[in-house]
């Protein structure tokens, strides 16, 4: 079969294909080819005044508040293969979507800021293969997202004031073989998870598809440690018992023994690339009172396969002073990211404004 411009890596990257490259930007937002650039009019129109046609007119977008801005449609078939941009103002408040071919569901339904790993809508660097978050808030992924008729990718600001977005997402039209799945990812958020209850990261999955990846944004609403608890996945007709059982929290995110440095007694920030606590939020002894972390997991070389159903739940685990398990009622936020065939099944709503908010 003809090499068609998917997946490189560095062991194809000198094959040469017949894929065509193409880039949606505020300097070229329908992608077309040899019209990027082009702009009279936008956000750095007065900044360029007096050098002429081609000279950074419009780098960027205004979102009004309330509004929906479609950043791009794309006829396939083709793949998004890079997305960076640069939000302003409450990333929980600026919802990413991206619907596939004819699909009214969006696949893909996220604050922007969870989506790149950054919940707690604060800057922390993170180096991976799948995401990286880089000075000053530059969000970047690296999911390859493959399509056959079209994509759609919307953002939403439902701030009460304006957004600024600066963005450029980097794509190929290209054959797409019959074999490849369509990228998803869904938020969801409990403050406080109710006592003695899982966290429930997905469910309600329908299709043949693997898992790839896990971001967390845990606020502890305790002292103590909180990460005793398993993860588990529950694959296709898995009913009380998983077929994957984890051993940990810190464990199934490639850590161990409470992500505590020995040497100093305190949480330790690592970023791989595969998995990471890339932020710890400390407590200040004023008004940041609690303790909070992001961490991601991406299974990249051991994607977790379903043929036709898939639940993955987390349990919030902390110790009682007589050695015995507590439950923990944390705030808990999470991203995960599959491939699937489609359709889509329905998300459950995303919360309203208020309950997104960090407080």
């Amino acid at each position: 079969m003809a090499f068609n411009g998917l997946g490189l890596h560095l062991g194809n990257l000198s094959r040469l294909s017949s894929a065509e490259t193409r880039s949606l930007s505020p300097e070229n937002f329908k992608g077309e080819k040899g019209r990027g650039g082009m702009a009279t009019e936008g956000t750095g129109a007065k900044a360029a005044a007096g050098l002429g046609l081609g000279w950074k007119v419009s780098p960027s977008v205004i979102i009004k508040a309330g509004d929906t801005f479609e950043l791009g449609t794309i006829l396939g078939p083709g793949a998004l293969q890079q997305i960076w941009m640069t939000p302003t103002g409450n990333w929980r408040f600026s919802i990413l979507r991206i619907y596939w071919d004819d699909q009214e569901q969006p696949s893909v339904e996220v604050p922007v800021g969870d989506f790149f790993a950054s919940g707690w809508g604060s800057y922390a660097p993170l180096s991976s293969l799948a995401v990286c978050v880089n000075p000053g808030s530059a969000f970047n992924c690296y999911w390859e997202m493959p399509f056959r008729k079209r994509c759609r990718i919307t953002m939403t600001n439902i701030a009460e004031n304006d957004m600024v977005l600066y963005y450029q997402i980097n794509y190929t039209l290209t054959e797409v073989p019959e074999d490849a799945a369509y990228f998803h990812a869904q938020f969801r958020r409990l403050n406080p998870l109710p006592y003695k209850e899982v966290f429930t990261l997905l469910e309600g999955v329908k299709g043949q598809g693997h898992y790839v990846g896990t971001y967390m944004a845990w606020g502890v609403n305790n002292s103590g440690w909180w990460g005793e608890g398993e993860i588990k996945f529950f694959l296709d007709d898995d009913t009380e018992f998983p077929t994957i059982c984890g051993t940990g929290t810190e464990d199934y995110f490639c850590g161990s023994y409470n992500f505590e440095n020995k040497e100093t007694k305190q949480y330790e920030a690592f970023s791989t690339p595969y998995a990471g606590l890339h932020q710890i939020i400390r407590p200040d002894g004023v008004y940041r009172s609690q303790t909070r972390f992001g961490m991601y997991r991406w299974h990249i070389s051991d994607p977790i396969r379903f043929k036709e159903r898939l639940q993955v739940t987390i349990q919030a685990l902390g110790w009682r002073a007589d050695r015995r398990y507590l439950p923990l009622q944390d705030d808990i936020a999470s991203v995960v990211y599959w491939y699937q065939t489609l359709p889509t099944a329905a998300f459950p709503a995303l919360p309203d404004r208020d309950y997104l908010e960090i407080i």
